[in-house]
């Protein structure tokens, strides 16, 4: 083989590119990470967004697939500083008659707590959290014929209905109130098909792992990934923004760490117009509004339970969190959207003493500039009265912003690309191998590539693992 100044360049420095950087780099390759800002990490990036003192989140902020993926549980990252920080309970749901459902670490205390509905909660999330390895093993990634066919099975037999469609095997408010939260992780109407896949994963991934949150911050993930990576003689430059492929050093692959759009702006002379007219209609979803807040005291919320979670869901019931997520979808705006907030202060020290930190989004349309300020803070308010007068200081970042933050989370998309029924397996495009593009030497590593979105690293490790394959 041809000698280059690389064997591999990967462009971004998120949980994908440093994920496919690490894997060439074991296999003996030589490999340059690019990254366009001056610290490496794409969502895994602490910062004092309010006040100095108080670290913020700017994107990820728990993890509960970093502990589920099969690539980042052979890493020794804590080697490399990482440790996870553990609530009592992993996530709670609030109601208004002051009441709350919530995800335990245990199973059994989840299920006894929903009562007449825990038979129901054991059947779709207990053999996905028993069988966890084997259901990760064939689910994400690209498609494929299962290597664990039963239990592919009784995953699916569920996974692929609509969120609505599981909500309606339950009984009481608090079971269904619980469901749509996790199910609204996924970013599009809960009637979707397949969009309760995602709510039984973070279920069953819950009670397996648990949802912890990094020690010092998100951060704290991406500079483990980034100290494994050069320990192995891998090389990082940041500052490096790449807008065209004459500006790499010569190399035999590379592999982008970005969405179609910017794929396309950077490398779309090479394509096929088949592949360029695939990328082109790659569809994008709802986009998030996002806040920090920096507090004088922990949020008051009424459900004691909220106090013992790092992440509480707030929108009520099944029915008003279905309702905002179809209205985001439509191109509208909710006036009680579901809230997926954060409160890692109470388990991590990212403020000063006595002093907290706060974390929340909102789902809106792809693109919008509504300010949803005071929307997020009158639905924190319903469930937690007194929270506004915690407030020493915000700082609130809408789609565009988000955009301008990291160009991958296109509209403000956080999943860099919508992950339904028609983009499950097809993303970026319907291709036999989803991390090769048509031009030869060139890949895709992102989140626009399956299994998704998510701190999991699995997108980049296939797509190396295809280009171990296909060049080395």
């Amino acid at each position: 083989m041809e000698k280059r100044d690389y064997d591999a360049i990967v462009v971004g420095s998120g949980p994908n590119g440093l994920s496919a950087a690490i894997r060439l780099q074991q296999a003996g390759l030589s490999v340059l990470v690019l990254e366009a800002k001056d610290t490496i990490g794409g969502g895994m990036r602490t910062q004092e967004l309010t006040l100095p003192g108080f670290y913020h989140d700017v994107c990820s902020a728990v993890h509960p697939m970093a502990m589920g993926s099969p690539f980042f549980s052979q890493l020794p990252l804590s080697e490399y500083g990482l440790e996870f920080l553990y609530a009592p309970l992993e996530a709670v749901h609030p109601f208004d008659d002051g009441s709350a459902a919530f995800l335990a670490r245990s199973l059994d205390e989840t299920a006894e707590a929903l009562g007449v509905d825990g038979a129901m909660y054991r059947r779709l999330v207990q053999p996905v959290a028993n069988h966890w390895e084997a259901v990760a093993e064939d689910s994400l990634g690209p498609f494929s014929i299962p290597r664990h066919p039963l239990t592919m099975a009784r995953f699916g037999w569920y996974a692929l209905q609509s969120a609505t469609a599981i909500s309606r095997r339950f009984t009481t408010a608090h079971a269904r109130g619980l469901w749509a939260g996790m199910a609204a992780h996924s970013i599009q109407p809960l009637t979707n098909i397949a969009s309760a896949a995602i709510g039984i994963v973070l279920l069953a991934v819950g009670h397996r792992y648990g949802w912890p949150v990094p020690k010092g911050g998100s951060q704290a993930i991406g500079n483990a990934l980034a100290g494994y990576f050069t320990s192995l003689g891998g090389e990082i430059q940041t500052g490096v923004n790449v807008s065209s492929l004459q500006q790499l050093p010569s190399h035999h692959a590379v592999l982008f760490d970005i969405t179609p759009k910017q794929l396309l702006a950077i490398a779309g002379d090479k394509f096929s117009p088949l592949y360029k007219r695939q990328l082109s209609r790659y569809r994008y979803g709802p986009g998030v509004f996002k806040i920090d807040w920096a507090l004088d005291g922990p949020i008051p919320f009424t459900a004691p339970e909220c106090r013992q979670a790092a992440t509480v869901h707030l929108g009520g019931t099944f029915e008003e969190i279905a309702r905002s997520e179809q209205l985001a979808y439509e191109g509208k705006h909710s006036t009680a959207p579901f809230v997926l907030l954060s409160q890692q202060s109470l388990f991590d020290e990212r403020a000063p003493a006595g002093k907290h930190t706060a974390w929340a989004y909102c789902h809106v349309p792809n693109g919008s500039t509504e300010d949803m300020t005071t929307i997020i803070e009158n639905q924190i308010e319903r469930f937690a009265p007194g929270f506004r007068q915690r407030i020493i200081a915000k700082h609130t970042m809408n789609t565009q912003q988000m955009e301008a933050y990291n160009p991958n989370y296109t509209g403000g998309d956080i999943n860099g690309g919508i992950i339904d029924i028609q983009q499950l397996y097809t993303r970026p495009a319907l291709r036999i191998s989803p991390y090769r593009t048509s031009a030869k030497g060139i890949y895709i590593c992102s989140s626009a590539t399956p299994p998704g979105g998510g701190v999991h690293g699995m997108c980049g490790y296939h797509a190396a693992n295809t280009v171990l394959r296909d060049i080395f």
